[in-house]
């Protein structure tokens, strides 16, 4: 793991932490990434810095050998953030119904609207939410980073992988202290 910086305008991107998803039997306590995505969430807010929050509210049409987890219509309150994140009037929404959050969403314009040049990426599943999220920013030309400890997947192996394998050459891991810590650094709060 190594972070070198943060660009003064980077924004958060808070993957699919959503009612409908927490029941799952996740690889890592699901309370500690929570923890790890609220210190994130209020630092960011904290430096004025945008907030993304991101749910999922289908999927890709494409046919596939294992069956989608979910098809149909979704359970009441199924792509309801958690009350944890404590969502503002300010925070950005993005509903996606494919894996990353930039296909077929204004998530790119909106960012760059706002002068946004880096993202940190955090939340589940890491192998498929998370990564395709990193993946589509690393693509369109956002300097990327990922707070490791923020993260995890249902499949213990596709969170080793993706954070072994795939998220060093999409940009840089580290974990949500170093995060905060380079926040910090950057200047002053503003409220």
């Amino acid at each position: 793991m190594a972070l070198t910086i943060l660009d003064p305008n980077t924004a958060l991107l808070v993957v699919d932490l959503q009612k409908g998803l927490i029941g799952y039997p996740f690889n890592h306590p699901l309370k500690d990434v929570v923890n790890h995505a609220r210190a994130l969430i209020d630092a960011f807010r904290s430096h004025a810095l945008p907030v993304v929050l991101i749910n999922v509210a289908g999927g890709a049409p494409g046919r596939t050998e294992q069956p989608p987890r979910h098809s149909g219509s979704f359970p009441e309150g199924f792509t309801d953030f958690i009350a944890e994140l404590g969502q503002q009037p300010d925070d950005i929404v993005v509903t996606k119904r494919t894996w990353g959050a930039f296909a077929n969403t204004d998530l790119e314009a909106r960012l760059k609207a706002a002068g946004v040049t880096q993202v940190v990426v955090i939340g589940i599943a890491t192998g498929t939410g998370v990564d395709a999220t990193a993946r589509q920013a690393y693509e369109l030309g956002f300097n990327v980073t990922l707070a490791v400890d923020a993260m995890t997947d249902t499949r213990p192996e596709a969170h080793d992988y993706s954070i072994r394998a795939v998220f060093p050459r999409l940009g840089e891991t580290g974990t949500t202290r170093e995060i905060i810590d380079l926040l910090q650094a950057s200047g002053p709060q503003r409220f």
